[in-house]
């Protein structure tokens, strides 16, 4: 019983996405290095050299290719998918390398016909293979990735949490800024922020949740304004910062910062919710926290 919690706790922990931009990129560079070499020099698999069409280097490199190719297939279904690393785990980053894995063996299997001069090519046999050692190599290497990736990543953001919570500023809000007039896309809905109780904002679509103390209670107060334009509306606060593609934080109230893999995780005096600072924020957030 113990031995599955802790395989929850450890399949639940945060986990960057880095399926986008230049970490895609770097990610399939590396499994086409480790792919290439661990086939070319260590020659895991029998090879049959009668049945090949080409040199075994260029075997290897069209089959250290293929997670490349695959990449380039279903990036378009990651790029409309923005929201889907807000909650990205350990466990879903091994589901989606699982799946991932099994496109390589089936495109493995779709070229054997450009590589190798076999009758059996299209046969059952070769496509469980194809896919079989696919996941032989895949789970071994990705295993290495995710586990080093992870665990770098979260002595690092640990560490760096740690200094930020000795060496973050003191913010006071400046008497002729403490209210600011915030206008909304209902005329009717303006309102006046007032800075002093403002503890933090999160993204609802088109719609905006303030989370305000007032000094007894904690209230949540929804405004039509997108977050973009809200952001827009308090650059002028030094303490408001934008720590996530879905938060807006007042950091006079910042009470802890927590380091993961992920990055870091807020948590606020007066409140009980768990805030994210996105990897692209991480520089802002740290530059308003230092001296």
């Amino acid at each position: 019983m113990a031995v599955n919690l802790s395989i929850m706790k450890y399949l639940s922990t945060p986990y960057p996405f880095y399926f986008r931009g230049r970490s895609l990129l770097q990610f399939g560079l590396a499994i086409f290095l480790l792919a290439f070499f661990f086939n070319y020099f260590f020659t895991p698999f029998n090879v049959n050299t009668a049945e090949h069409r080409m040199d075994y280097f260029w075997i290897s490199f069209i089959h250290a290719f293929m997670p490349m190719v695959i990449l380039l297939l279903i990036y378009p279904f990651i790029h409309l998918s923005p929201s889907i690393d807000e909650h990205w785990t350990i466990g879903k980053d091994i589901i989606f390398l699982s799946i991932y894995l099994l496109l390589i063996g089936i495109g493995q299997f779709l070229i054997r016909d450009l590589i190798y001069d076999n009758p059996n090519n299209w046969s059952w046999g070769y496509f469980r293979e194809e896919v079989g050692n696919t996941f032989l190599v895949g789970i071994l290497l990705v295993g290495i990735i995710v586990s080093v990736n992870s665990n770098r990543l979260n002595a690092r953001f640990m560490r760096e949490a740690n200094i930020l919570e000795h060496s973050r500023r003191v913010f006071n809000t400046p008497k002729s800024v403490s209210i600011v007039p915030i206008e909304t896309q209902v005329k009717m809905d303006r309102f006046d922020l007032e800075i002093d109780q403002f503890l933090f904002a999160k993204a609802e679509g088109n719609y905006l949740m303030l989370y305000m103390y007032t000094g007894n209670d904690l209230i949540q107060v929804l405004k039509r304004i997108t977050i973009k334009e809200f952001e827009k509306q308090l650059g002028v606060i030094d303490q408001i910062v934008r720590t996530h593609r879905s938060y807006i934080v007042n950091l006079s109230f910042l009470e802890h910062v927590k380091g993961n893999a992920q990055g870091y995780q807020l948590t606020l005096q007066h409140g009980n919710s768990t805030i994210p600072v996105s990897r692209n924020m991480i520089p802002t957030f740290e530059s308003r926290l230092q001296q």
